[in-house]
């Protein structure tokens, strides 16, 4: 479960070096069906899932700021849990999805307030849906590929346009390995297609029979030196309480 599949480092520097082939006629078809692959390895089904995340926050004028929560998800019912474990200011602090709906709760005040997936975490370049599973196939079609050649990696491109306005991005461009259909880099973009944020995935481990990202490195585009990098450990598919998807286990989990 804690063997790693490790890809070389996907320095910045090493984006701008990638060598882009012409369009290739594949049917669009065959794309959207990777979508569903990159899909099924972040939907652990009717097994529950928890990690510790270590979410580190970059800014240029202040010092990076760590922020360690533990997820816990149960996808089958699209549940997610987020308890907030450091900073000492910031303990307590916690998110719950639950009937489609998704509630911070602030132990301070002890009041919950009405969020959802599209919203920053904690002030960071990550989405509270960046820790959910991915549901690209059911968000996203295909509208275009090709062909280019990242690191030491033959990718596919593919470029996505948004089925719903559920996702945080209406447009978006993957970089998927074509051996192993791996997602290496996207490019989330706004409704006019201006890039917003660029996400890489430099490292990945295998738990059970999924390949999970243990590192992704989140850069906004908007504001130069913004960046936050996630690592996540601690990972385990043991079965977890029904009590913990509640608003009360948020309540009382610090107490």
């Amino acid at each position: 479960m804690k063997s790693r599949l490790i890809f070389s480092t996907l320095a910045f520097c090493a984006i701008a070096f990638a060598t882009v082939s012409e369009p290739r006629a594949e049917p669009l078809e065959h794309f959207n069906s990777i979508l569903a692959e990159i899909d099924k390895q972040s939907d652990f089904g009717t097994k529950d899932f928890a990690a510790t995340n270590s979410v580190v926050v970059y800014r240029p004028d202040k010092a990076p700021e760590t922020i360690k929560a533990q997820v816990f998800r149960r996808d089958y019912k699209s549940q997610f849990v987020i308890v907030v474990l450091d900073p000492s200011y910031k303990r307590g602090q916690g998110y719950l999805q639950a009937d489609e709906n998704v509630w911070f709760y602030d132990p301070e005040s002890g009041q919950f307030s009405h969020t959802n997936l599209k919203d920053n975490f904690q002030d960071s370049d990550t989405k509270n849906g960046d820790f959910n599973k991915s549901t690209y196939a059911v968000d996203y079609d295909v509208t275009a590929e090709t062909e280019e050649r990242l690191g030491k990696y033959d990718c596919w491109v593919l470029e996505l346009a948004a089925k719903n306005d559920a996702v945080a991005y209406p447009f978006m461009k993957i970089w998927v390995t074509k051996d192993s259909h791996l997602m290496l880099k996207a490019e989330d973009y706004s409704l006019t297609k201006r890039l917003m944020r660029t996400v890489l995935y430099p490292s990945y481990t295998k738990v059970a029979e999924h390949l999970l990202p243990t590192r992704v490195i989140f850069i906004d585009n908007l504001t130069q030196g913004n960046r936050t990098e996630v690592t996540r450990s601690d990972l385990s598919l043991s079965s977890l309480p029904d009590s913990l998807f509640t608003k009360s286990y948020l309540q009382r989990v610090n107490r």
